[in-house]
């Protein structure tokens, strides 16, 4: 299969080369430093607070100040704003952040330095209506587009503002969606229309986004994004986010899938992690993810491979489209089973009931027995040591394979294999062996793909620096030789702190499992973070790339201006309640800018719609209007039990 090139090299790390965008006195893309922002979360007509937050945001690293101006009352406050922050020494461009209020982006744009339009919002209205349009028609509705959107760009053009063109997967137009669907490439081709029509106008100076909750489709618009643009000779600058991440440990992972993966094939330009916290704590996050990247060159780089972005050269999956790999099942791991979470214990010497309280095995001593939490890690590794007490039923011990083949091994413990050990081994399970390979292993002529029995689960180990790209050929190469071992993704980790590691662990696999690879995850992190925290992250991952639900999720937006709300009482509040709902998708929105479009991907919504309003979703159907924001925490569980999905803790 041969699918358009999204990035220069598959395997070694090489930045997409963008053509620079100025925005003030900070230029963008074309090579210059990842740049990190964030969005402020205050009335934008409380001038004090607004200048008081950007400065906090600035002092934490902020390069790029969003506020948000719904109306025309705000954006011409953006004037004092700005003004305040000048007058105090801080010369940090401001964003002008755009939604329903064309005449407001006009005006914003003769003050800020740069000026962020929606298209989905800009000059269409949602009301979830599927329009058979003619070709005739529809370019009739281009023509309304450009009318509208002509006037901002030509004031940009005359003031030297920059523009970012940032699509989003909940507020996509119903004329997009009736015609392209909710898709990447109506994303793409949503930010396309306005991009041509800049263009046209010979204005250039943009920044293009395709924002999701949705982490696959994130990633996918992304790649099909600069498919496209390097389709018609364009390279414009990448602005990535995940929309809606969430707060704590569940927004820093679902930031870092999203984010990272493409970071990793090179994309992106100016990031901004969404976190429902205040907005300097999302500096620091996103300050981690790009500084990975700084040092980062070409010479890092896998051993030898084959895999290839060249388009001459095919593919052996769809870069664009989710589609898991194809493997068998061996006993509870391949196949259509959920990808498996493994945990290490190597480094124990002593293992007791206790040991296992932290990856999801809670020992009751009084009745004798085990009860499991939905994050019960299934497998862990102990190296050469047996455990001597009786294990839960679904728990399995993997061993070194010296160990296994010493005498007899307690029930459920299996061996690992060095690659081509595995061969040479007279003593094997008839059940489940663990065989570890690298990218030499597979290129290697004592190792027989063809002569691996059906009791075989292979672990694709790494300790490359661009270790997402040397599994990633590691995998394709499997696919390539039709060989159907379900594969564990293991990724190794030293001289990093723990906050790196949760970022880095998500970046490296959550990117492959986005791409359908993996059977199952295994951090080795030494010395770096619990067991407690590490099955946390894979549990995490895995929830956050869509391949295995253990908790509820929530699709919760990061606060700006328009809020109604108290976005992070209310989402605590609402989690304290729901946490234990399995499988649950509750968006959380401050306002109805994107709101309506989320709830698409969430079983139930709870938006701000007006001052201390409530307006509850089941999908994307109103169900309650206009609740008084202190009763409707309760009236959300009332809808959540009215449709069946409500259980008891």
């Amino acid at each position: 299969m041969n699918y358009p090139a999204y990035c220069n090299d598959l395997l070694h790390y090489s930045r997409f080369t963008t053509r620079e965008v100025r925005i003030g006195d900070l230029c963008l893309g074309a090579g210059h430093p990842i740049r990190v922002q964030s969005m402020t979360t205050t009335d934008t007509m409380n001038t004090e607070a607004t200048v008081a937050q950007s400065i906090r945001m600035i002092e934490a690293g902020c390069e790029l100040v969003r506020i948000t101006a719904p109306t025309i009352n705000d954006a011409k406050n953006l004037e004092n704003i700005k003004r305040e922050l000048r007058q105090l020494g801080y010369s940090t461009p401001l964003v002008a952040d755009i939604h329903f209020t064309p005449n407001a982006a006009e005006i914003a744009a003769r003050i800020v330095e740069k000026v962020r339009v929606n298209p989905g919002n800009y000059a269409d209205k949602k009301k979830f209506e599927n329009i058979d349009y003619t070709d005739s028609a529809y370019r009739i509705e281009l023509d309304r587009i450009r009318e509208r959107f002509i006037p901002l760009i030509r004031i940009c053009k005359e003031y030297g503002t920059a523009m970012r063109i940032g699509t989003n997967h909940g507020s996509l137009s119903d004329r997009i969606l009736s015609r392209y669907g909710d898709t990447p490439l109506g994303m793409v081709e949503s930010a396309m229309e306005f991009l041509r029509i800049c263009e046209d106008e010979g204005y250039h100076n943009i920044v293009l986004s395709m924002k999701a909750s949705n982490t696959q489709v994130m990633v996918q618009a992304y790649r099909l994004l600069v498919a496209t643009m390097q389709q018609h000779s364009m390279n414009y600058p990448l602005h990535l986010g995940v929309t809606e991440a969430g707060d704590g440990e569940d927004g820093r992972i679902k930031s870092a899938v999203g984010i990272g993966t493409l970071l990793e094939d090179g994309l992106g330009d100016t990031i901004r992690v969404s976190l429902t916290e205040d907005p300097e704590f999302e500096i620091p996050v996103a300050r981690a993810l790009a500084e990975r990247y700084e040092a980062r060159g070409r010479n890092s780089s896998t051993s030898s491979h084959t895999l290839t972005s060249n388009d001459s050269v095919p593919l052996p999956y769809s870069p664009y489209d989710y589609a898991r790999r194809n493997s068998s099942e061996v006993l509870h791991i391949g196949g259509k089973q959920v990808p498996r979470v493994i945990v290490d214990f190597s480094h124990k010497e002593k293992l007791t009931h206790a040991s296992l309280f932290p990856v999801g095995y809670q020992y009751s001593v009084p009745t004798d027995k085990w009860n499991l939490t939905d994050q019960a890690c299934d497998f862990i590794y102990t190296g050469n040591h047996l455990l001597d007490f009786e294990i839960p039923g679904t728990l399995g011990v993997i061993i070194n394979s010296d160990t296994f083949a010493n005498g007899s091994v307690p029930e459920r413990h299996y061996p690992l294999f060095c690659a081509q050990e595995y061969f040479r081994a007279t003593h094997r399970s008839p059940v489940l062996n663990f065989v570890a390979i690298d990218r030499s292993s597979l290129s290697h002529p004592a190792f027989d793909l063809k002569n691996l029995d059906e009791s075989v689960v292979l672990i694709a180990d790494t300790i490359q620096e661009h270790g997402m790209a040397d599994e990633r050929d590691i995998v394709s190469e499997l696919i390539r030789r039709d060989c159907r071992r379900p594969v564990i993704l293991k990724r190794n980790y030293s001289t990093i702190t723990a906050e790196q590691l949760q970022l880095y662990a998500s970046t490296d696999l959550g990117g492959l499992l986005l791409d359908g690879m993996g059977d199952g995850v295994w951090i080795k992190a030494p010395g770096i973070a619990s067991e407690r925290d590490i099955n946390s992250t894979a549990f995490g991952i895995l929830q956050a790339t869509r391949t295995r639900i253990s908790k509820t999720e929530y699709i919760s937006c990061p606060s700006c201006g328009r809020t109604l709300f108290d976005l992070q009482e209310t989402t605590a509040k609402i989690r304290s309640r729901t946490d234990h709902l399995k499988g649950i998708k509750i968006g959380i929105m401050g306002c109805i800018v994107n709101g309506p479009g989320e709830m698409a991907d969430a079983d139930y919504g709870y938006v701000g719609t007006g001052a201390g309003k409530i307006t509850l979703y089941k999908g994307r159907e109103v169900v309650k209007r206009n609740i008084d924001e202190h009763s409707a925490v309760n009236e959300l569980i009332t809808l959540i039990r009215e449709n069946g999905d409500w259980v008891e803790k």
